[in-house]
């Protein structure tokens, strides 16, 4: 591992890493806010489409109140970069939208391994590099961060306290922003889906959620039939609708302090 940057923030320590990666077969960026008195408990934000570490690094308004909870914040890359690294010319697939699956089809599953990376590979070098304890991590993220944290959680009851999502794309076996992507990396879209996973009977942790009613992207997130499958499976989860927000990093900001708060009592 490789320190890029560190800078004081919020009296912790704001950094930026590289590393090799033995899922993306790349090097790999990512950011770490490790607060001055941090508790060892870990909460990691998956970033939406288009963005890097740095976007929710510099924009989502974390680092205050994970400050406050002892929190330590990770940012990994949201895909594997670089030349010889499959891409398309959409803005919502390969580089910058890996949609935190391991692909298997093409020459996407070269490369776009994010599932694995992190869940497996990333934790691995930050557990080995920093002071934190791996039996307290939860998850959180926006967007199509928000399906991967999700989904993650579903997959792995028993590795996340509770996860939390911005106006999160839970429905992408239905929607424009899941079909195209989810079949190109892995051939099957449902087994990537938080709806469908959840009816089929995998459990949530703890789980909060936050989407705009003003949201420019609503109709791609599927929010209805994640609110149905909530209420089907009686699961512990809380789903609000905020009157007029949209999808920007000026919704996750307005809500952050919810969210951190919300981890740092499954976390303590």
């Amino acid at each position: 591992m490789k320190t890029v940057s560190e800078n004081r923030c919020f009296g912790g320590t704001q950094g930026v890493y590289t590393h090799a990666s033995d899922a993306t077969g790349t090097d790999m960026t990512f950011a770490v806010f490790k607060p001055e008195h941090a508790t060892g408990a870990v909460l990691w934000y998956l970033s939406g489409l288009t963005c890097t570490h740095e976007n929710a690094m510099t924009k989502a308004g974390l680092q205050a109140w994970a400050s406050d909870a002892g929190l330590t914040v990770i940012f990994p890359d949201t895909s594997p970069r670089g030349e010889g690294v499959a891409d398309d010319d959409a803005y919502d697939m390969g580089q910058g939208a890996g949609f935190y699956v391991d692909a298997t089809e093409g020459d996407w599953a070269r490369h776009f391994r994010m599932e694995r990376y992190i869940t497996a590979d990333l934790p691995e070098t930050v557990f080995a590099a920093f002071d934190l304890d791996d039996t307290r991590q939860s998850l959180t993220g926006h967007s199509m961060g928000g399906h991967g944290a999700l989904t993650l959680a579903l997959k792995r009851p028993d590795r996340f306290k509770s996860v939390s999502a911005f106006a999160p794309i839970c429905n992408p076996s239905d929607s424009e922003w899941g079909i195209p992507q989810l079949t190109a990396y892995t051939g099957d879209p449902a087994a990537h889906d938080a709806t469908v996973l959840l009816t089929a009977g995998a459990k949530l942790p703890p789980t909060l959620i936050d989407t705009g009613t003003s949201d420019q992207f609503y109709d791609k997130l599927g929010t209805a039939a994640f609110a149905g499958a909530l209420t089907e499976t009686k699961s512990e989860a809380t789903l609000n609708l905020r009157r007029g927000y949209d999808h920007s990093y000026f919704f996750v900001a307005s809500f952050a302090a919810e969210h951190i708060a919300f981890h740092a009592e499954h976390l303590a």
